[in-house]
């Protein structure tokens, strides 16, 4: 695709969710898989999409049901811009190269704030300051990762200051090189 303004890479067209996939397992099951048994999840992933993941005024809405949507693309070293909101009590995040997560989460329920490493056991898991808006307004993230390190501002303040993020799904190894968003 062609870059928007300042070099960027849209991840979402605004219309449909060209680009996005199902989430099939975690990346280590994946690595296990033979070509067709991960073509056949994939495709069955895929299928449960729709009932779960929608468009409307040109933003991706999840239901609160049902599995994650992440990026066709893999990524390794970013820098990622997204809009997002949140209901009261919600919880969620972004999972960085198919590893959990930038927290997202009602900071009324929660009072640690969003943008943290939620996951990090050794390295610092919880955000700098809460930045989050009321429940229901817009906030920005900015996430920078290079190698194994993310930062992370959040409504234009750092939240997250080049921390390294820990592999969940084997934590004998660092996060993985690349992967889905």
């Amino acid at each position: 695709s062609m870059p928007g303004h300042d070099g960027f890479y849209p991840m979402f067209n605004g219309k449909d969710l060209a680009g996005w996939q199902g989430l099939v397992d975690d990346p280590v099951k994946r690595a296990k898989m033979s070509s067709s048994e991960l073509a056949k999840k994939q495709a069955e992933a895929d299928q449960k999409v729709p009932g779960n993941w929608t468009v409307k005024d040109g933003c991706i809405w999840f239901s609160g049901k049902g599995n994650n949507l992440c990026s066709i693309k893999e990524y390794g070293d970013f820098e990622m811009l997204v809009d997002w909101r949140i209901t009261r009590g919600g919880d969620s995040g972004i999972y960085l190269r198919g590893s959990p997560q930038v927290q997202i989460w009602d900071p009324l329920r929660i009072k640690i704030g969003s943008g943290g490493l939620y996951n990090n056991k050794i390295n610092p898991s919880k955000p700098l300051v809460i930045a989050d808006n009321p429940v229901g307004d817009w906030n920005t993230f900015r996430i920078i990762m290079k190698g194994e390190k993310v930062t992370v501002w959040l409504n234009g303040i750092l939240v997250v200051d080049n921390v390294i993020m820990e592999n969940y799904w084997d934590r004998t190894i660092p996060i993985f090189p690349k992967g889905a968003i």
